[in-house]
């Protein structure tokens, strides 16, 4: 399975249907699809219906937007997380369903903005929800998506760079904290490659990507039973490469088997990383 953050997926069409007749996952969970419902189906249903998928959708015109992709079944679908607050009104970040036995929840959780903004405390506000919403679920989840959180230090580039951020705020990392215990949630990637760097995120702007100034926020969480079930993962880099690409890469999670072998953390691994010591600045900091 993977989830990708395809930010645009009118935008990111080509590569997407180039990236999954290339990858062949069974399942898929798409962020920031930035479509309404009926034009996700006109644009794309015929292709992945074509590639054996079945979708369970929840769009909006422009902004926001999570799709499940499924060859392995798709059943009781739930849009949105419930008791979890709007802005003002709810934004289409969630959908969940069932498919080959597994209950996926694919996510894209609020950004936040700034610290202590009204943005900032709607997010903390939708993640309690959510963590009410997995720990009534069943024994086998997996939580996935664009989780606008980085869990450690070690998940940044730089710390000292994102200082007074949000992403790596104490609060929202207690929350990622308790959506995690409510079911017993492990971090497969980190669980993988516990000493290495591995970036999932890299901002369009000043270079970030050739220089792999990144930061993981892409997360893929599991429960114990399906987490035992990993064979790999690891961060698909070549899908952030080339002309027209998504700011996120997908993260690739395979259960019972590894196609690609147990690979990672980040294939292929960048060529230029950043200059142990050098100081650097977020590009909107600058």
């Amino acid at each position: 399975m993977a989830t990708w953050n395809v930010n645009s997926v009118k935008q990111r069409m080509p590569r997407l249907l180039g990236w999954l007749d290339e990858r062949q996952p069974d399942v898929v969970c798409l962020q920031e699809t930035k479509l309404a419902d009926d034009a996700f189906t006109t644009l794309l249903g015929g292709e992945l219906a074509s590639r054996g998928y079945e979708t369970a959708l929840y769009g909006e015109v422009q902004w926001n937007g999570v799709a499940i992709l499924s060859k392995v079944g798709i059943e009781d679908v739930v849009t949105g997380v419930a008791g979890a607050p709007g802005f003002p009104n709810p934004e289409a970040r969630a959908v969940a369903a069932t498919c080959g036995g597994i209950r996926i929840h694919g996510l894209y959780v609020p950004n936040g903005r700034e610290p202590d903004s009204d943005h900032y405390q709607y997010k903390l506000a939708w993640l309690k929800a959510l963590t009410q919403v997995v720990a009534d679920g069943p024994a086998d989840q997996i939580v996935c998506g664009d989780m606008n959180i980085a869990p450690t230090d070690a998940d940044v580039f730089d710390p000292a760079a994102f200082a007074g951020s949000t992403h790596v705020t104490p609060a929202e990392r207690q929350a990622l904290a308790d959506l995690m215990a409510a079911k017993g949630l492990r971090d497969v990637v980190r669980e993988r490659w516990p000493d290495e760097q591995v970036f999932s995120y890299w901002d369009y702007r000043a270079g970030m990507f050739h220089q792999n100034l990144g930061m993981r926020i892409d997360l893929t969480l599991a429960t114990e039973n399906v987490a035992s079930r990993v064979k790999a993962a690891w961060i698909d880099r070549q899908a952030r490469k080339g002309t027209g690409p998504s700011d996120h890469a997908p993260v690739i999670v395979d259960l019972d088997t590894a196609p690609d072998g147990d690979i990672g953390p980040m294939i292929p691994p960048p060529s230029a990383p950043r200059a142990k010591k050098r100081p650097t600045t977020l590009p909107q900091n600058r």
